[in-house]
């Protein structure tokens, strides 16, 4: 016979907690469910007996009985950028609100492959649902083709086909940004683009045409760009030669600070000889050397609203839900009146 030492502890139970607390197992429930209807005083005893003992949710025991993770999957991409990496904080912060925990998914390549691959890994966690941070074409396509038994909202796009969708207007913003700089009288105003494979670089393309030509202007200066300073800089010296527009929408905030750079350096003065807008609005662009001017997208309600529409659908609501948030303009000090005229 084999001889024990000390005994094995067991981690504390919800009944143990109860013991200490002086309360029902129900009612250590509803605590650790946040249901309002506690009172303060007996939540403040439940978490002291928590904390003294130790306890911690037997999440996988939960999920048995309530047949669901408390999880939702985030698939995203290009993390390393403004835009899409504030989206992620936004939506994690929304989901951490409402009681859920996050997983993420990055993708090291947008394709059919790596995101059917992404979702398998949730499938295997058994994840509640899923918002998907991916701003690229390939993406709706994908998921439709997967037929997932679970909420799927993608951010940045709009609803179809049983997918929701929430996304800053991107036309609309772009649209600001072009009619600020029509009141202020230019008339040759450039573009450079962000890449036109992502969803939001092709509608901020289609927004600044749509902004000249409902004002009788002409849309032949566009350049491309791919989100970066150094691609802006080299853009902004290729502009500075040229001299061509008397101001410059910029697709994002860190290809104006490319252009702020080329320019100051070939002695173009920014805003006198001509104006910049940017687009995000960057902790960093109101200390730009002038304050930038751009336009600002809302990514706390952007990532409330993913959630919002995924829980409303957990809770049975339509799938295929489109919601948009709109962004707004921050005038600073790169855009001012052209004080020459171009041909």
């Amino acid at each position: 016979m084999r001889e024990t030492g000390q005994s094995a502890v067991r981690p504390p139970v919800m009944e143990d907690v109860a013991k200490v607390a002086g309360v029902s197992h129900q009612t250590v429930s509803r605590v650790l469910n946040n249901n309002p209807n506690v009172s303060p005083g007996t939540r403040e005893r439940v978490e002291q007996a928590i904390a003294q003992l130790g306890y911690r949710r037997n999440s996988a025991a939960r999920s048995l009985v309530t047949r669901q993770s408390q999880t939702i999957g985030v698939l995203a991409a290009e993390m390393s950028e403004y835009g899409p990496a504030s989206t992620l904080l936004a939506v994690e912060r929304a989901a951490r609100d409402a009681g859920y925990f996050v997983s993420i998914a990055g993708l090291r390549e947008v394709t059919k492959a790596g995101i059917a691959e992404a979702v398998r890994h949730f499938q295997d966690q058994a994840v509640d649902g899923i918002v998907v941070l991916v701003p690229h074409p390939v993406t709706s396509a994908a998921l439709k083709e997967l037929k997932l038994q679970v909420p799927v909202v993608i951010a940045g796009a709009v609803g179809e086909q049983g997918l929701s969708g929430v996304a800053v207007d991107q036309q609309l913003g772009a649209q600001l940004a072009v009619e600020h700089l029509i009141e202020l009288g230019h008339t040759r105003i450039g573009h450079l683009s962000g890449p036109q494979a992502w969803i939001d670089g092709a509608q901020r393309i289609v927004g600044w045409r749509k902004a000249l030509l409902a004002a009788g202007l002409k849309d032949d200066l566009l350049r491309h760009g791919d989100w970066t300073a150094a691609t802006a800089y080299e853009v902004g010296l290729e502009l500075a030669t040229a001299r061509s527009a008397t101001a410059i929408f910029a697709g994002n905030d860190q290809m104006a600070l490319g252009l702020l750079r080329a320019f100051h350096e070939t002695g173009v003065r920014v805003p006198e000889d001509i104006s910049i807008i940017g687009f995000d609005d960057q902790p960093d662009s109101e200390y730009y050397s002038p304050p930038l001017t751009t336009v600002s997208q809302p990514f706390t309600e952007l990532g409330k609203q993913c959630i919002e529409v995924l829980l409303d659908e957990l809770n049975g609501a339509e799938h295929g839900v489109s919601r948009v948030v709109e962004p707004r303009l921050v005038v600073r000090k790169t855009t001012v009146p052209p004080q020459s005229t171009i041909n």
